[in-house]
């Protein structure tokens, strides 16, 4: 009976252990420890911005803000002259020889009075003259704290009729009495016409919302979640130079260019902390250093999918890789592999991060099973821990950027070929290969230094 109750219970376990194969494993977690620093440093980039204004687009501004009465005299007593000055015609505004010509329709009422008062008794004659005619000013062009400035002189005046008056019933012609009156002016229309071009082509709100609207990032990999974001620093800015009908200078912006992998990122953008800068010139081939960051978080997720659908293990033991999570610690990266199949449990790996330039991967050198997790696996799991499971598990284990960089340097040239931020403000430029420079391990990401040289220039072309 005693023998009968032994051989069942002998046959229920062996039909037990037959029927479930599956083994479990706990190995000890190696601990992140810390990586400092927690902030990079990053090299910063250079983006060359050329401004060109157009004459029309100063002509046009310019009438805006010049109108109607632009000048007025009422006091007759102290020069014998009173005199207002309109504005008759659109002013037009020309390129002569390297300075702005800007020729000004107006029409003047100037009255004179002749005579004297003396005992008492006045005795002036007061004539009024109604005029026409043209002034032509010549203006320098320079440019001053994000204002376009011009120092202007009056270069002749031509009055469609010569101003007379009659003598004993004779047209007699009195410009020499009407032009000193108007050389009173001539001051005052140089600064009036100075005043209006400043005011009207002040371009640093232009400026700044197009460096706002480039600061936004923008998403160069939908599948890898890269985002480029550009942090100005400075803004520097050649003396403004005329050559045809043009008004172009040479801005450039001190920046740094980061790439972020995961969530769109926030914009780093203060417009009250960017400062312009007079330099003589600006480069022409630039480096852009780019930082990209892959936190631990995001860098697990996409490693993660790199195991979708495969299975490791040998004959009819195999397990699958449920999730991936890996972390920093002691200048190593750890990778952790929640498995499902013939073995149950988590299991970690270490090595150190690398950058492949051929397959532009990221992957980890000298991975190997963690201490516990090898002695672990010898005990319970000796197929898993055979070397050409190790091998196929660290062809999953890494990162390949290329699709990410083609993906990023084609949306990146469609960014370099007119793209238009905002109206007037075009994106141009070309890009070379990129080329790996260090890692930097922090608390929460992988920092990987890369660099890329070519153009990027941001032509704020007129102003509306």
């Amino acid at each position: 009976m005693i023998l009968r109750k032994l051989l069942f219970f002998a046959a229920i376990a062996v039909i037990v252990s037959s029927c479930s194969s599956t083994q479990k494993i706990a190995a000890l977690k190696p601990e992140a420890t810390d990586a400092t620093p927690i902030t990079y440093e990053s090299a910063v980039s250079f983006i060359g911005m050329p401004v060109s204004i157009k004459l029309k687009d100063i002509e046009s501004q310019t009438n805006k803000y010049l109108t109607g009465l632009i000048y007025e005299d009422k006091n007759i007593t102290d020069d014998d002259i009173e005199m207002k000055i309109w504005k008759l015609a659109p002013i037009q505004i020309k390129n002569q020889k390297g300075k702005i010509q800007t020729i000004l329709p107006l029409k003047a009422t100037i009255k004179y009075r002749i005579g004297t008062d003396r005992m008492g008794i006045n005795l002036y004659n007061v004539q009024e003259f109604n005029l026409s005619g043209k002034v032509t000013l010549l203006s320098d062009v320079a440019m001053t704290n994000w204002k376009i400035n011009t120092s202007t002189s009056l270069e002749s005046l031509k009055w469609n009729e010569s101003p007379t008056t009659t003598v004993l019933g004779k047209q007699v012609p009195i410009t020499y009495l009407i032009n000193p009156a108007i050389a009173i002016f001539k001051s005052e229309l140089e600064e009036t016409l100075d005043e209006a071009i400043q005011k009207s082509m002040d371009f640093k709100p232009n400026v700044l919302e197009a460096l706002s609207k480039v600061s936004e990032p923008f998403e160069m990999s939908a599948d890898y979640q890269s985002w480029l974001r550009v942090v100005p620093i400075e803004v520097y800015a050649t003396n403004a130079n005329l050559k045809n009908d043009i008004i172009s200078l040479n801005m450039g912006m001190k920046c740094n260019l980061e790439t972020i992998i995961g969530g769109k990122p926030e914009a780093k953008f203060d417009r009250n902390k960017i400062v312009l800068k007079a330099v003589s010139k600006m480069p022409d081939q630039i480096k852009a250093n780019i930082v990209a960051v892959s936190t631990y978080d995001d860098a697990s997720k996409i490693i993660t999918k790199n195991f979708a659908g495969q299975e490791f293990g040998s004959g009819s033991k195999k397990v699958t890789v449920q999730k991936v999570e890996i972390w920093h610690k002691d200048g190593k990266m750890v990778v952790a592999l929640d498995l499902l199949g013939s073995l149950n449990g988590r299991i970690y790996l270490s090595g150190f991060p690398q950058y492949n330039a051929q397959t532009k991967e990221i992957y980890f050198d000298q991975l190997d099973y963690a201490l516990d997790t090898k002695n672990k696996l010898i005990r319970t799991a000796n197929w898993l821990a055979q070397g050409m499971i190790l091998g196929k598990i660290r062809e999953n284990c890494r990162y390949s950027i290329q699709p990410n960089l083609q993906e990023g340097t084609k949306n990146m040239m469609a960014y370099l070929t007119n793209y238009s931020p905002m109206p007037g403000v075009l994106v141009n430029g070309t890009m070379s290969e990129i080329k790996f420079g260090k890692f930097q391990l922090t608390n929460k990401a992988i920092l990987a230094f890369i660099e890329v040289e070519g153009k990027i220039n941001l032509a704020i072309d007129g102003l509306k």
